[in-house]
Parts: C-alpha cells; sequence; structure tokens
C-alpha cells in the first residue's frame, strides 16, 4: 500500500491542472483515470483546437456566463484565476493561439498542445500518474481515505475527485464521481445534457428536415420574465431538430416540456421590408424573402400557406403581416435532445451547498470536488474549461502536504 498527500481521478483538464500546481507546491501526488489516455475531451474540443478559456469573462462577475443551482458560487475560484492567468501561462510554454468569435481563444495548431502543457506542468511538479487505473472501492479509516485501485490500494487523507461529467460516454465518461459524492452523503442536484442538439417529433419536424445543413443568424429565447434567457447565434438545421451554437446554449436553459422562440431575422423589420417591396417588385414571394434568409428557407416556408405562393403584388397585406411575424417568433416544443451522447457538459453535479467556494473542500473533510461533476456550468465558448483551470487551481492551494 502506498501513501500520498493527495490523490486526484480524473486526468482531465481540471484534474490534470490541479495535479500539476499541487505538485509544484511540494506535495506528493497521484493522478489516476481509467482510461489509456489522458484528457480526451480536451483533445476532441473545438473541433480539435481547444477552446481553452474566453477573454470575456468578467472576474467581478463571472456568474454572468455560468449556471446552476447558486450561479454565485464559481465567483471566488474565477475571480481567483483568471482567464489572463491561463493566458500567462500558454505564452509562458510557446502554444500559439488566436481569438475567434465572442472572445474564444483557440490553439492555432492542435489540442495536443494544451494537453502538452499540462502534462509538463505536471512533470514539473514530480506527479506520479497511473493509466489505465479504476478505483474499485473508497473507504475512510480514522481521516484517511484508503482506495482500493487495479494497481493496488493507496491511502491518502487528501482525495480529489476530477471526474464525474456524464457527456460522451464513448470516451469513457462515468457517474463516478457523482456516485461517490453520494456514498459520503452528498447532495446531487439531478444532472441534464447541457450544449446539446435539440430534437422534435417526427410529424413535427418533417417540414423541416430537407433544411438539414443550412445555417443563418437568429435570436433564440426559452423561459418566462425573470428566467428568461436569449442568445443572438447562428442556428443550425439537422435532420433530426436544431443544433449550432444558438441551441446549444439555449439548450443549458431549456427545460423539457416548454417551447423555445426563434426570431429568424433579429436584425430586420421584415414586415416593413415586405411591404417596401410589394410596391416595387413582381417577384414570387419565396424570391423576394430569399433576399433576407437563405433561399431553402424561403421556400419551404412559404410552402405552409397558399396565400404566400404567389407574386408579392398579389399577396394580401394581413398574409404579410402574418408571414413577418411566423419569421419573428417562431414557437417551437422540443420533444428532447440528443442527450449525452452529443452534449458538451452536465448541468447539475454535486450540490454547491456541501462545498466550500474557497477550497472546493465538501462538508466530508479532505474530500474535494472540481470541474465538471460540480453544478456549475459554463456557456459555450471556452467557460468551462475557465472553470477547470480555476476550480482546479483554488483546490491545489487549499491543499497542504503532510510533514
Amino acid at each position: 500500500m502506498t501513501e500520498w498527500d493527495v490523490v486526484i481521478v480524473g486526468a482531465g483538464a481540471a484534474g490534470l491542472f490541479c495535479a500539476g500546481v499541487a505538485g509544484q507546491r511540494g506535495l506528493r501526488v497521484l493522478l489516476l483515470d481509467h482510461s489509456p489516455k489522458v484528457a480526451e475531451k480536451i483533445r476532441i474540443s473545438g473541433g480539435g483546437r481547444c477552446n481553452f478559456t474566453n477573454r470575456l469573462l468578467d472576474p467581478a462577475a463571472p456568474q454572468t456566463h455560468f449556471l446552476g443551482q447558486n450561479p454565485h458560487f464559481c465567483r471566488s475560484a474565477l475571480s481567483r484565476y483568471t482567464p489572463q492567468d491561463f493566458v500567462a501561462l500558454v505564452q509562458a510554454h510557446g502554444v500559439a493561439f488566436h481569438e475567434k468569435h465572442k472572445g474564444q481563444l483557440f490553439c492555432d495548431t492542435s489540442s495536443e498542445a494544451i494537453i502538452q502543457m499540462l502534462l509538463a506542468e505536471c512533470g514539473a511538479g514530480g506527479v506520479t500518474r497511473w493509466q489505465p487505473c479504476a478505483v474499485d472501492t473508497v473507504v475512510q479509516e480514522a481521516g484517511v481515505y484508503v482506495l482500493q485501485t487495479t494497481q493496488g490500494s493507496v491511502r491518502t487523507p487528501q482525495l480529489v475527485v476530477a471526474t464525474g461529467g456524464l457527456p460522451i460516454p464513448q470516451i469513457g465518461a462515468s457517474d463516478w464521481g457523482l456516485r461517490l459524492a453520494e456514498q459520503f452523503g452528498l447532495r446531487v442536484v439531478t444532472p441534464r445534457p447541457g450544449l446539446v442538439p435539440l430534437t422534435f417529433s417526427g410529424s413535427d419536424w418533417a417540414p423541416y428536415a430537407e433544411l438539414a445543413g443550412l445555417a443563418l443568424p437568429v435570436r433564440v429565447t426559452t423561459g418566462e420574465k425573470k428566467q428568461r434567457m436569449a442568445f443572438d447565434e447562428d442556428l443550425l438545421f439537422t435532420h433530426r431538430g436544431l443544433s449550432g451554437p444558438a441551441v446549444l446554449q439555449i439548450s443549458s436553459y431549456w427545460q423539457p416540456g416548454t417551447s423555445i422562440g426563434i426570431d429568424l431575422l433579429p436584425q430586420v423589420d421584415l414586415r416593413a421590408a415586405l411591404a417596401d417591396a410589394k410596391r416595387h417588385s413582381r417577384k414570387r414571394l419565396d424570391n423576394a424573402l430569399a433576399a433576407w434568409v437563405p433561399a431553402r428557407l424561403a421556400e419551404a416556408w412559404t410552402r405552409q400557406d397558399p396565400l404566400w405562393q404567389r407574386a408579392l403584388p398579389e399577396v394580401p397585406d394581413k398574409a404579410l403581416d402574418r408571414l413577418a411575424e411566423a419569421l419573428a417568433n417562431w414557437r417551437l416544443t422540443p420533444s428532447g435532445s440528443e442527450g449525452y451522447r452529443k452534449a458538451e457538459v452536465m448541468v447539475g453535479g454535486v450540490d454547491t451547498r456541501d462545498l466550500s467556494q474557497q477550497t472546493l473542500e465538501s462538508k466530508q473533510k479532505g474530500l474535494f470536488f472540481i470541474g465538471e461533476v460540480v453544478d456549475v456550468t459554463g456557456w459555450l465558448g471556452g467557460y468551462n474549461f475557465q472553470w477547470a483551470w480555476a476550480s482546479g487551481h483554488a483546490c491545489a492551494q487549499a491543499l497542504v502536504a503532510r510533514g
């Protein structure tokens, strides 16, 4: 049986970063993961280029871009380890990067650059890594955690759980972290897929399935009054429903059984534009509409009403008004989502009421939870990686070496 200052379970973004920081603080660190490869989620993220943070995150109000039962919980960690801090580390390792849409920072080459950087940080801290190594059982004896693993028994006074996000089970995701939390009496907010494409029932979606592959900028909303959320992003039609950044963003807030609203022309006063076009054009309505939306969408939409299948001068004003209203306030109720297989994150997780926002230690002394397993979920665009770095850093700073 071996003994360590800290054992970290999960060699993803949060676990690798926490291990490197803790090791460089002088702790004897053992990092375990049941997968033979490290950080598969980093490897496939951002189209293989890893959107590793977002420079627009406001350290004074980071909860703006996060959700959970208590979105303010993440403020402490995120304000103490900022995107600028991680960018400085990236630059110190000579990793080239660029900014894309809305503050998103990506590697110039591939996600592998971030993985190698994290492994180098672990190397600098003398971190021991066992992979593949599954944890069979965890028990606490006299204030020490005893783990029975496939590579032997280990003992530690401090156990960090950096695994438990359910998305993408095909790369090894599991609910191990959530089950361990419940084993030690911690509350868990029921998890569900987030940043995920939404699906619609066959009959409802039949008129739009032929639009698969079509994309356009929209405004999408869900919820009412204080719960209302809206995003201005690109929408993508699929064979089974809707995807693209707009839908991925809203999916984290959408509740099953409720509707979403889509403004297909958020920058255009279509009612006025059609009225003007009617005075000056004899085009068919679908051809005229193609000036503002993709032609395939204009054709599919106007097929829904015989009055919309005429030349513009022959379309009654009220019919044009109905069309403008329908395109500006398209209401539809998803039948579900593509689930964890296509989700980028998990909404829900270990209840933050049972965790310290300063250290990420749970009410179970010596047991810490970081990264996606916690009920903190970021928006699309690098925010979830920044939570991994910040929560891992906060935890690593709180860990103590045995004398």
